[in-house]
């Protein structure tokens, strides 16, 4: 079901009904670039660790958009064994709906918008049509802007027309406005003396004549009359004026309260789906979803945290059960049986024998999808075929048990082990991210971590390392191992970080040291132990933030020496909130990695395919949230029936080892 701005409203309800009836719920992006970095490896390493993986893609995606975001539903019926499905493809855009809302600026890259328009992606749905939203920031400040308002007019008369500086005296006019206040004057006097006129429209002003007109009139007319500011097509704001007795103003205040909030309601948005996806407690699964995640937190709840540990637990908190089809399909028992798991080939790989095609069908009302047409690239079809791929790998675990089973559902202990681990693309020994507790940690004894001239090629690096074998070149990831001249297989790998320094991996330990004694007398290059670059990045961050946090101390010393000033009065004008840091809240957006050029054409799909693809009621805080998750989590660990028998349990654990 295809959901824009003009009748978000009108299916908001069938949207809640679906998550709250589904078994489980599956997701994807698509967004409007992918890196804004020079290169792929600015994304993505194949020594990163999980760390710096999160800080890259938060320094280099988050600036995209998320503009589309498929959702599609499934509830099992037991007696026939099928799902039932809802699907559902949003357009999403950040259209300020006020003066006073943000007004969000975002990046595009224009190989993904390209790409995107030759699969035929409608731009005009989002930028005409697209659902606006809040986050959580935004919608705090807006509220407490209704609250102010509201506030002021309790306490100074009508809110329709009192000003934040409204006050009850004569209010002083500049001399160049002073006859165009006198002509509104004249013409409310008019209005008032004559019976057969109800209201009067005044001629569009600038905000600051509208200022005087709304001081002047609180001060004059203090009952009978109604005011407030409406909007022509063309943008122009103008001033109309009622007579009103006192039930009819109160009426019309109760309208225009209640006009705001549902004004309130609509910017919030599409951010109200999100929140009733984390707050049903659904298992959400996702193909690659570490990015679709990350921007869906960030656009639709807060700014992502400095720290990897913050962003775990906030990520808890939204999402407290996440599954991801790419690392189920890369991990025992299927990574023997599955060769690619780029998103429309593991769909079609799990059509065939050993697994069963699932039996889906579309709710009534609801469209159907043919996977035989591959809308590839289309969010709401991505989150459909992400849902059938977990559907039978789920119920191949299935075959394992004793007697077998041909359906295994979405609260099934089989699949528990692969909750809430994210893929991590392209880096050679962590295969996720865990969201759950620490991440893995490979010794990385092999490695080298090499700086050399801006000039240097793979080639050079080949040279220098020609002694312990062929240099697989890689520009940020893993790739087959080239063979050296002469035939002799390649045991090195090349990983390249940025244009003057390379991760070096050699496949023996005992050759670290040699290499590294080549480079002591050399000057053009300079070569250290992996656990060496480690500990020399760990000291500058550590010098980096003592040096941080005493400019942070002086400037407060500085500032405490000036606030000590004999004269202070102005000091009840200021407020503590006004000095919060919002400057982060205007930009929204997001994106997913690009597979560099060189690697083969599927897995080239793949990357363009998973990271381009990557109630009110229902309104939680995070911290609610967050107690939440905590909940869950502890519930969780006394579950005594949390674990199957000892051999099943080994065989679906998601390994520590790639």
């Amino acid at each position: 079901m295809e959901i824009i701005r003009s009748n978000f409203k009108d299916n908001l309800n069938k949207v809640y009904e679906a998550i709250e009836e589904a078994d489980f719920l599956a997701i994807d992006g698509e967004f409007s670039g992918i890196s804004d970095g020079p290169s792929v490896s600015t994304l993505t390493n194949g020594f990163d660790t999980p760390e710096e993986r999160y800080q890259k893609l938060k320094k280099h995606s988050m600036d995209f958009l998320l503009f589309q975001f498929g959702l599609c539903s499934f509830k099992s019926d037991h007696t026939e064994a099928k799902y039932i499905m809802k699907s559902f493809n949003f357009y999403i855009f950040p259209k300020p709906f006020n003066r006073s809302s943000p007004d969000v600026k975002f990046v595009c890259q224009s190989s993904s918008i390209d790409f995107l328009a030759n699969q035929g992606f409608d731009f005009n749905k989002v930028f005409r049509n697209g659902i606006p939203y809040l986050n959580q920031e935004e919608e705090r400040q807006l509220r407490e802007q209704y609250d102010e308002k509201r506030s002021q007019a309790n306490g100074a008369g009508t809110l329709s027309y009192i000003s934040p500086n409204a006050t009850k005296c004569p209010v002083t006019i500049p001399e160049d406005q002073k006859k165009f206040i006198e002509r509104v004057v004249e013409q409310i006097e008019d209005l008032l003396q004559n019976e057969e006129n109800k209201s009067l429209q005044l001629e569009p002003c600038t905000g600051f004549q509208r200022k005087l007109i709304y001081q002047t009139l609180s001060w004059k007319y203090p009952k009978g009359i109604h005011v407030e500011t409406l909007e022509t097509e063309k943008k122009e704001r103008y001033i109309v004026i009622s007579k009103v007795d006192e039930e009819e103003r109160k009426r019309r205040e109760q309208q225009k309260q209640a006009k705001e909030q549902e004004e309130l309601s609509d910017a919030v948005g599409f951010s109200r789906v999100i929140h009733a996806i984390a707050n049903s407690g659904k298992l959400v699964v996702g193909h690659n979803m570490l990015l679709d995640v990350m921007h869906t937190i960030h656009q639709f709840y807060c700014p992502l945290p400095e720290d990897l540990s913050e962003f775990k637990e906030l990520a808890a908190c939204v999402f407290p059960r996440l599954l991801d089809t790419k690392l189920m399909a890369s991990t025992q028992p299927f990574k023997e049986i599955i060769n690619n798991t780029s998103l429309a080939e593991l769909e079609k790989r799990l059509k065939k024998i050993p697994f069963n095609p699932p039996e889906v069908e579309s709710a009534e009302g609801f469209p159907s999808y043919d996977t035989a047409s591959e809308q590839l690239h289309e969010a709401g079809y991505d989150a459909y075929i992400t849902g059938l791929c977990f559907i039978s790998m789920a119920n191949y675990l299935g075959s394992f048990l004793s007697p077998p089973k041909n359906h295994v559902s979405a609260r099934s202990k089989l699949i528990e082990p692969f909750f809430n681990k994210l893929f991590l693309m392209r880096v050679m020994d962590i295969p996720y991210l865990n969201l759950e507790g620490p991440d893995l940690q490979p010794k990385r004894d092999h490695v080298l971590h090499v700086t050399f001239p801006r000039e240097w090629k793979t080639s050079d690096l080949y040279q220098l390392f020609s002694a312990f074998g062929g240099v697989s070149g890689v520009h940020g990831g893993a790739a087959a191992v080239d063979s050296p001249p002469g035939g002799r297989p390649g045991n090195i790998l090349v990983s390249w970080i940025d244009d003057t320094s390379a991760f070096v991996s050699l496949s023996q330990p005992e050759q670290v040291q040699i290499a590294v004694n080549t480079s002591r007398y050399a000057e053009s290059y300079r070569i250290q132990t992996y656990a060496e670059y480690v500990e020399k990045k760990h000291e500058e961050k550590q010098a980096k933030r003592k040096w941080t946090e005493d400019s942070w101390k002086e400037m407060e010393r500085k500032r405490l020496k000036t606030q000590y000033t004999p004269y202070i009065p102005q000091s009840r004008y200021y407020c503590v909130n006004s000095f919060t840091a919002t400057s982060t809240m205007g930009k929204r957006s997001m994106s997913p990695i690009q597979e560099e050029t060189g690697s083969d054409d599927m897995e080239e799909r793949e990357i363009q395919d998973t990271e381009l693809d990557e109630t009110d009621c229902y309104a939680e805080s995070v911290p609610e949230g967050r107690k939440r998750a905590k909940k869950f989590k502890k519930v969780k660990e006394q579950d005594p029936t949390g674990s199957i028998t000892s051999g099943s349990t080994e065989l679906f654990d998601v390994p520590d080892t790639w």
